[in-house]
C-alpha cells in the first residue's frame, strides 16, 4: 500500500492531513489522486458513501490551484447545502497550511449578498448547489471562464432532485477544455448519459463493484403487517439499547409524523427534512453529530450531507422504489472499516423488493424475527449490567457521601440490592412488555410446515423437530456441547457462528452440529477446544449484543431459563393475555401509544414525486434509560 507522499501530495497538505489523522490512503484515494495530479482526462469514479471521496478529489484539487490567479479555478457541484458545507469544510482543513487559498461555499438559505461580496474579493474554489450558483450567474456576479476543473459530487442525486436543466446552464459558462470529474456511489442510466453528454472519453474507476453494497454492512429485514410498522420500529430500537442511527422515511410528512411519535414515547429522536429552516436543520444535525440524539428520522435528500462515521444502524421504514437510494442509505453505516446493520421493516408485499435489491448489491438479506417482550427486557437488563460494570468511580469525590449511604442500606444483602437497582430502572419496562403480542408475519415456508404438522399454534409445537428436542440433544463422541445466548431473533445464523469462531479463537477448531433456536443456540466443538472457545467468546460481542457462552449441561432447561418469569405454561393464562392484546389493538387500553397507532394514509403518486424533489440527527432506551431520557427533556 502506498503512502500519501508516494501518491504525490505536497508537504503542506501532508502536514495538514496528518493532523487530521490520515495515515494511509483509502482504495478510492489511491486510484483517484494520481490520476488527478498527473492526467488531464475526464474521470468517472464509482465508490460507496463514506469511502473517502472528498479527500480523493479534494487533495489533488487544492494542490493544483494557482494562488496567483485570484479567480475561480475549480467548481464543485453538490446536491444539497449540507453536503456543500461539508465539502467546503473538509477542503479548508486540507489547506490549513496554504493560507492564500480561498474556498467559498455557495448555497441557498443564506445571505446571497455576503456570497457576492466574497466573490468580488476573489476566490479560488467554489463549492455550490446548482440552484444558488445559477442565480449568481444570472446576476452576473460570478465568472467561470477561468475554471479548469469541474467536479460533480453525488451526481445521481442531483439528477433525482431535478437539477439537469441547471447543470446544463452552468456548464455552458465553463470553458470547453475543462477537466470534468464525476463522483457517485451508483451508476444508473442517468449518470451514463451525463458522462456521454458532458465528458470527453472519460476514464472509469470503480472501487468494489457497480452498485455494490458496503462490505461491512449486514442486511436484515423484519416483516410485519403495515399497521404494526411503528410498533416494530420501537421494538427494534428497544432491542438495540446503544443504537445510533438514521431512520429513513419516504416523505417529509411521514418523517415528521414518526419523529413526533418517537419523541412523545420517550425516545431521544428528532426529524430532518426539507420543511425545516436552515437554522433548524443545522441545529438538528449538530445535536446528532455530537450524539445528543440517538435516532434521526430523515428523508433521503435531507440526510445527504450528513457525514457521520460511527452509525451503528440504518433503518428503512419501508424500502425505497429504486436500488440506488437503498445503496446510499445502507452505505451510511459500516464506514471506515467498522461494521454496521441496515434494517428494513417491510410487509409481505415488499418481499419482491428485497430479492431485487439482493440481486443488485450482491448481498443476501437475513430474515430476523421482531423481538418479543421477554427478549427486549433481557437485552435491556444486560445493557444495564454492562453500564454498571463499566462505570468509573471517583473515590475522592464520593468518599464523604458514602458512609451515610452504607448505613442506610446495610440491612440489604448483595442480592436484594441488585434486585432493587434492576427494579428501579425496569419496573415500567417489564410491565409494558408483559403481555405484548407478537408482530411477525410468518413466511410461506413456516405456514406450510405448520400446516403439514397440523399445528395451528406456533407456540405449541411438540414433535421431533421442536425446539425442545434440539435443546435435549447430546454432543457426538469427541465433541462438547456449548450454549451461546444468540439465536435467530438476533439475526444469528451458522455463517455468523463460524465467522465468530474463526476470527476470535486461535488455531483450528472443528465445529460439529449447530442447533439454532429463537433466543439462543447450541453447538458442538471438539472436546480439546471447548473451554478455549467458551472463554474467548465471552470476551466478545455480536453487533452490540454481549456474548455469554458456557459448556452446556444436558440437565439444564435453557428455554425456560431464558424466558424466566415470562414463561407461561397455563393455557387459560395465555388465552387471557391474547384477549388483553386484542383489546389493546382495538384501542381499549393504550399505554405509551403502542396499541392505538393508526396507519398513515397512503400518498398519491404526485405527492411522492414532489416530496422527493422538494427535500433539499446517542443513546435512547425507549424512554427507559433515565440518563438518556433526561436529554429529551432538555430538547428545544
Amino acid at each position: 500500500m502506498k503512502t500519501f507522499q508516494e501518491l504525490g501530495i505536497s508537504e503542506e497538505i501532508l502536514r495538514a492531513i496528518a493532523e487530521l489523522g490520515y495515515e494511509t490512503p483509502m482504495p478510492v484515494q489511491e486510484q483517484v489522486i494520481p490520476h488527478l495530479l498527473n492526467e488531464d482526462t475526464d474521470l468517472v469514479a464509482l465508490a460507496q458513501t463514506g469511502t473517502g471521496k472528498t479527500a480523493a478529489f479534494g487533495l489533488p484539487l487544492i494542490q493544483r490551484i494557482d494562488l496567483s490567479v485570484n479567480q475561480p479555478q475549480a467548481l464543485i457541484l453538490s446536491p444539497t447545502r449540507e453536503l456543500c458545507l461539508q465539502i467546503a469544510g473538509d477542503l479548508t482543513d486540507y489547506s490549513k497550511y496554504l493560507p492564500g487559498l480561498r474556498i467559498l461555499p455557495v448555497y441557498g438559505g443564506s445571505s446571497i449578498e455576503s456570497q457576492i461580496r466574497s466573490l468580488k474579493n476573489g476566490v479560488h474554489i467554489v463549492v455550490a448547489t446548482p440552484g444558488r450558483l445559477l442565480d449568481l450567474i444570472e446576476r452576473r456576479t460570478v465568472r467561470l471562464d477561468n475554471v479548469s476543473t469541474v467536479i460533480m459530487d453525488e451526481a445521481d442525486e442531483m439528477l433525482n432532485m431535478g437539477f439537469l436543466d441547471s447543470i446544463n446552464a452552468i456548464l455552458e459558462q465553463v470553458p470547453e477544455e475543462r477537466k470534468m470529474l464525476l463522483f457517485s456511489a451508483t451508476m444508473p442510466r442517468e449518470i451514463e448519459q451525463i458522462a456521454k453528454n458532458y465528458m470527453h472519453n472519460p476514464q472509469e474507476i470503480v472501487v468494489g463493484s457497480r452498485n455494490e453494497g458496503a462490505e461491512n454492512v449486514r442486511h436484515i429485514y423484519y416483516m410485519c403487517h403495515a399497521k404494526d410498522k411503528y410498533l416494530a420500529l420501537k421494538r427494534i430500537a428497544d432491542y438495540y439499547p446503544n443504537i445510533y442511527g438514521i431512520i429513513f422515511c419516504r416523505t417529509r410528512r411521514d418523517t415528521q409524523e414518526i419523529a413526533d411519535k418517537l419523541i412523545a414515547d420517550g425516545y431521544n429522536a428528532d426529524s430532518l427534512h426539507g420543511d425545516l429552516s436552515q437554522a433548524q436543520r443545522d441545529a438538528v444535525m449538530q445535536k446528532f453529530r455530537i450524539r445528543n440524539l440517538q435516532l434521526l428520522v430523515a428523508t433521503d435528500v435531507a440526510a445527504r450531507g450528513l457525514d457521520v462515521n460511527d452509525l451503528t444502524h440504518v433503518i428503512n421504514y419501508g424500502l425505497p422504489d429504486d436500488i440506488e437510494t437503498y445503496t446510499h442509505r445502507s452505505g451510511r453505516t459500516g464506514r471506515a472499516g467498522k461494521s454496521g446493520i441496515s434494517i428494513a421493516i417491510i410487509h409481505s408485499k415488499e418481499k419482491g423488493k428485497v430479492r431485487g435489491i439482493e440481486r443488485i448489491i450482491g448481498k443476501k438479506f437475513e430474515r430476523a424475527m421482531i423481538p418479543t417482550g421477554p427478549q427486549i427486557c433481557e437485552k435491556q437488563l444486560f445493557n444495564l449490567v454492562d453500564r454498571i460494570e463499566k462505570v468509573k468511580v471517583d473515590e475522592e469525590e464520593i468518599a464523604n457521601y458514602l458512609p451515610p449511604i452504607f448505613r442506610k442500606l446495610e440491612w440489604l444483602n448483595e442480592q436484594d440490592l441488585i434486585k432493587r437497582i434492576v427494579s428501579l430502572e425496569f419496573n415500567r419496562l417489564l410491565e409494558y412488555y408483559k403481555d405484548a403480542p407478537e408482530l411477525d408475519i410468518p413466511d410461506e415456508q413456516s405456514r406450510r410446515e405448520r400446516k403439514e404438522q397440523g399445528d395451528k399454534s406456533p407456540r405449541n409445537r411438540d414433535n421431533k423437530n421442536s425446539n425442545a428436542s434440539k435443546e435435549k440433544r447430546l454432543a457426538e463422541p469427541g465433541f462438547t456441547r456449548i450454549y451461546i445466548n444468540l439465536g435467530k431473533a438476533d439475526g444469528f445464523f451458522p455463517p455468523n457462528l463460524i465467522e465468530l469462531i474463526n476470527n476470535n479463537v486461535p488455531g483450528h477448531v472443528n465445529i460439529g452440529r449447530i442447533d439454532l433456536l429463537p433466543t439462543f443456540s447450541l453447538f458442538d466443538v471438539e472436546e480439546k477446544a471447548a473451554r478455549k472457545v467458551v472463554s474467548t467468546l465471552k470476551n466478545n460481542d455480536f453487533y452490540g449484543r454481549r456474548i455469554f457462552a458456557e459448556i452446556a449441561s444436558p440437565d439444564k432447561d435453557y428455554g425456560n431459563q431464558r424466558r424466566g418469569k415470562w414463561a407461561r405454561n397455563d393455557r387459560d393464562e395465555r388465552d387471557n393475555r391474547r384477549e388483553k392484546s386484542r383489546k389493546r389493538q382495538n384501542g381499549d387500553n393504550d399505554f405509551r401509544g403502542e396499541y392505538s397507532i393508526r396507519e398513515p394514509r397512503k400518498r398519491r403518486d404526485s405527492e411522492k414525486r414532489y416530496a422527493r424533489r422538494d427535500e433539499s440527527q446517542a443513546p435512547r432506551n425507549g424512554g427507559y434509560n433515565h440518563d438518556k431520557f433526561s436529554k429529551k427533556k432538555n430538547k428545544k
